[in-house]
Parts: C-alpha cells; structure tokens; sequence
C-alpha cells in the first residue's frame, strides 16, 4: 500500500507534470530545430514568437467568451488557436520578408542572423507588454480536472490523491496529433520532402528546382504553428505572462541542442530529458520517501536537491554538459 501511494505521489509531483511540461518544450524545440536546420540560424526570438501566438490565442478567446461561445468542459482557447497561428504567421512572414531576407541574400554569417534574431526578440516582446500587459493572464475556462484528488482517493482507498489536470490531458493528446501531422508532412509530402532536401544541401536543392523562397514560407508557418500551439498549452496549463516567455528560450534552446540541433527527433527527445531533469531536481522527495523508507530512515528535511527559483538554471548546466561533452546532441542533428 505505502509503494501504490508513493507512485502516485510521484506520478502526481513528478511523472505527469514533466511530461506535460516535456510536451510544451518539445513543441518549442521542434520550432527552433526547423529554423536552425532549414534557414541555417538560431532564432532567439522564438519565445516571444510563442508569446503573441499565445498573445493573439488568448485575445480571440475573450471574444468568442463575450459572444457566449464556449466548448463545455474544454477551454475555449482550442477554438481561437487558429487566429493565434494566423497572427503569429503573420508577424513571422512580415518579419521575414523585411528582416531575415535581406541578410540571406548578403550571405550573411550565422551569427550576424542571431544577433539580429535578438533585436527582433526585444521588438516581439515589447509589443507583447504593450497590447496585452506585463502581468499574468488567466484565459483558461471549461472543466479544471479529468479527476481530481478526493475522487481518485475514494476510487480507490489510499492515503494520497491524485489530481490529472484537464490542460495536462489536453497538453499531452494535441502534441502528440502535432508532432504525427509535422513527421507526416515532412516525410510524405512533396513539399516536406522539398525542405528537407533544401536542409541537407541547399546547392543541390536549388540544382534540382526547388524554389527556397517557397520552402523558406513554408518553414515560417509552420515554425509559427508550433510556436502558438506550444504557448497557449504552456498559458494554459500554468499562466501567460509576457516575461515568462522569454525565459523559456533558455530550456526549449536546451532541448533543442541536447537532442541535436537540426534533429526533429532530438527536438523531442530533448524536451522530454530537460522537462524531467527540471521538475525532478527541484522537487522535495520527501513525501516519496517516507511511503518508501522504514520509520527510522525517514529523512527529517525536504529532499529538494534545488529550490524552484532555480529551476532553469537545471537547463543551463545540462546545455553546458552536452556543448563540452557531445555538442551534437544526443541524435547528432545538422539535418531534418
């Protein structure tokens, strides 16, 4: 009986908040690999991109709320991510075709695209602050739980509870319908086979016909796609806050090296490693470990290996083991 609770104490603290948390940052790092494999740069603007994707999601919402469209026991945010995609799509082209196209067509080093990416960063977020606010904004609604601690505790007679969070549920089946649809798409397409042509060898591509304003496109939208859904699943499983977005480059940049920058797969792989290395390290095991631990080995502190303030600095320190020890990340990326 102490193991059953002590699973579920772990499930409830740890298993299933890091996979909806791995979900989120694997959406994020998918859109930063495509970038980065595709138009060959680091794109630090990505976070702010999420923000008025979610930005955009979230201001639909209120008004579908207004006009007393609601989906029951779903949040109406589900049915305003389209116009948060075509916002974020927007912004993203236009951004793109005054910005990003220029320095393409000057051939310009990587890293002159990335300190660029980082002024369009600043823009992103100012413009953000500016429509919408610096402080939290709540938009979820519908049901909060699929099941929630009383009722699981009667179901089925243990001391501890546990709660699954609707946005939890939602958070895992959307990325996981995403994710199918992108290798999909990339895969069995004539336009995702065009991108990843174009990835691998850009002189060969353009050799063979492929148009690279086209893939270029392409890319964006769907790099805009993944931004507004990841976002607005983050928004609503936790909160939307301007800043907070800009905080998550660091561990979605994290899963995107650590599976393999260019890697779609490493993109995943890596959200999944950095989410359960954040919510492990800075969760108290206590409670865990008294169900576990006879009576006299029960430890009298919490267990907490590191405050949650330093949650990202968990990120930080994986990023510069891999960079030192394996700077290919886990799938060796370059490629889609």
């Amino acid at each position: 009986m102490d193991f059953l609770n002590a699973l579920v104490a772990l499930s409830n603290f740890v298993l299933i908040p890091a996979i909806a948390y791995g979900s989120q940052l694997a959406l994020g790092a998918l859109g930063v690999t495509l970038i980065y494999g595709i138009l060959r740069f680091s794109n630090f603007a990505h976070g702010d991109t999420m923000a008025i994707g979610t930005m955009v999601t979230i201001l639909a919402t209120w008004g579908l709320q207004a006009m007393g469209v609601s989906l029951g026991p779903l949040p109406t945010a589900l049915l305003a991510i389209p116009a948060g995609i075509a916002g974020a799509a927007l912004l993203v082209l236009l951004t793109d075709r005054f910005v990003y196209r220029f320095y393409r067509e000057q051939k310009a080093k990587p890293v002159i695209l990335v300190i660029v990416s980082m002024g369009v960063m600043f823009i992103y977020n100012g413009v953000t602050r500016f429509i919408i606010g610096p402080d939290d904004q709540r938009f979820a609604d519908g049901e909060r739980f699929i099941i929630n601690a009383r009722q699981f505790k009667e179901m089925t007679g243990l001391d501890e509870g546990l709660a699954l969070k609707s946005t939890q549920g939602i958070t895992l089946i959307t990325a996981v319908i995403v994710v199918a649809l992108l290798f999909w798409f990339l895969n069995h397409t004539r336009t995702g086979k065009s991108m990843r042509a174009y990835s691998d060898n850009e002189d060969l591509a353009l050799l063979s016909g492929i148009n690279p304003e086209r893939v270029v496109m392409v890319t964006w939208l769907i790099v805009a796609a993944l931004a507004t859904v990841a976002g607005t699943l983050y928004g609503l499983d936790k909160s939307f806050k301007p800043f907070t977005y800009f905080q998550l480059l660091l561990p979605i940049f994290a899963s995107a090296i650590v599976g393999g920058l260019g890697s779609p797969l490493g993109a995943i792989a890596g959200g999944f490693i950095i989410a359960f290395s954040e919510v492990g390290i800075t969760y108290a095991w206590k409670k865990v470990l008294s169900y576990m631990l006879p009576e006299s080995l029960e430890p009298s502190g919490l267990v907490q290996l590191m405050s949650t303030d330093y949650k990202f600095a968990v990120s930080f320190v994986i990023l510069i083991i891999v960079l030192l020890f394996r700077p290919t990340g886990l799938f060796k990326g370059k490629s889609v």
